[in-house]
């Protein structure tokens, strides 16, 4: 089956609630990084500001963040932190026209009364529940993406694990289903283990047998990295051929590592700065139209709180984001539910047996 796109319905603008709706007000930042007091906090879906008597579409929106209007007539949206003093930042504590803001849930649907909207969250699933159609929906969705979108994994280190999974992710790379990576020091720090020594954390990746002394194994890693000075040295300097981060760098992909407190090295590539952090990975996710979150919750409920339900196109279609969230535990699947973060399909596996599935499905291994 072919995979297309759904249509975008955009609201009734010419029914009463939204022509007798007031103007948006806006209320000048006194200071950099704070807002004004009764500012508007954006969420991930559709939201639209009446500007003059017309209604114009926060574009790139992203949660909890503020929208500020541009000399331009522009709307941008931004994180509190980043708001400089002098901003013209929209006033809000209502959605449904009342103080001139509309938040559009249903855009992607076939309901015909626009006006009937509530922020809701959806339930997660089980892992009793069938899976099939939800791999044959992704398989179909990523053969479109790779030549019409831009998917971002967000990878926890479970697939530097498995020697299959690495195998996997690896296909996949290398045959254009990746445009991003978003992860930590240690699916990095694992994976190029594994290249150098077959190993994580000192246990053979197939035979999972811990090695003599392998508990040094990941250090010794890290610091044959740092030695080299990045990734991409390290991969020359050891002529390594396999993994993940070896075929981000072949390929050119883009990949984002943001650190934690309890990192060991951390590689050189890894952002300490909390702030600097995110702001990479905002910078990555922002192209997004699908993003598929594996085995990391942190990581997860971060990308899903800076990633919209939605995406303006250059041709200014509206378009749906998609997000996967898979993870062997329900716990972790709906925790991005319960935070609001995104409308997710959430699929409740072990992200190794994941990835094989979705790499045979695409036909780049067998």
């Amino acid at each position: 089956m072919s995979f297309e796109l759904p249509q975008y319905h955009a609201p009734d603008f010419t029914l009463p609630q939204f022509t007798e709706a007031p103007d948006v007000a806006f209320m000048v930042a006194e200071m950099d990084g704070v807002a004004p007091e009764h500012y508007h906090s954006t969420s991930m879906y559709p939201e639209y500001f009446k500007i003059n008597g017309a209604w114009t579409l926060a574009e790139d929106s992203r949660m909890d963040s503020c929208v500020v209007l541009r000399p331009n007539g522009r709307l941008d949206v931004v994180e509190a932190r980043n708001l400089k003093k002098g901003d013209l930042v929209a006033l809000g504590r209502t959605d449904h026209c009342e103080e001139g803001i509309f938040l559009h849930t249903n855009g992607f649907t076939q309901e015909e009364d626009g006006c009937k909207d509530h922020f809701a969250f959806r339930q997660g699933r089980s892992r009793e529940t069938s899976y099939a159609k939800d791999y044959d929906t992704l398989i179909d969705l990523l053969k479109y993406e790779k030549d019409h979108g831009h998917v971002v994994w967000v990878m926890g280190p479970a697939f530097s694990f498995d020697e299959g999974a690495r195998r996997a992710m690896q296909a996949v790379i290398e045959n254009g289903y990746v445009h991003g990576v978003l992860a930590g020091n240690a699916l990095a720090t694992h994976d190029l283990e594994a290249a150098l020594l077959h190993t994580a954390l000192g246990q053979d990746i197939y035979t999972q047998q811990s090695q003599p002394n392998g508990h040094y194994n990941h250090l010794d890693v890290i610091n044959k990295v740092r030695r080299s000075g990045s990734i991409p040295q390290f991969l020359e300097d050891y002529q390594i051929d396999n993994g993940i981060m070896y075929s981000c760098v072949k390929k050119g992909v883009p990949f984002v590592l943001t650190s934690s407190i309890r990192d060991d090295g951390p590689l050189p590539e890894v952002i300490a700065d909390a702030y600097a952090g995110q702001s990479a990975m905002r910078a990555v996710a922002r192209k997004s139209t699908t993003v598929i979150c594996l085995a990391t919750m942190l990581h997860t409920i971060a990308t899903g709180n800076m990633t919209p339900s939605f995406r303006v196109l250059p041709d200014g279609t509206v378009r749906p984001v998609y997000l996967y969230c898979v993870d062997a535990a329900e716990f972790v699947v709906n925790k991005l539910l319960d935070r609001g973060s995104l409308s997710a399909t959430t699929m409740v596996t072990n992200v190794q047996d994941f990835i094989t599935i979705v790499a045979r499905g695409l036909g780049v291994i067998d």
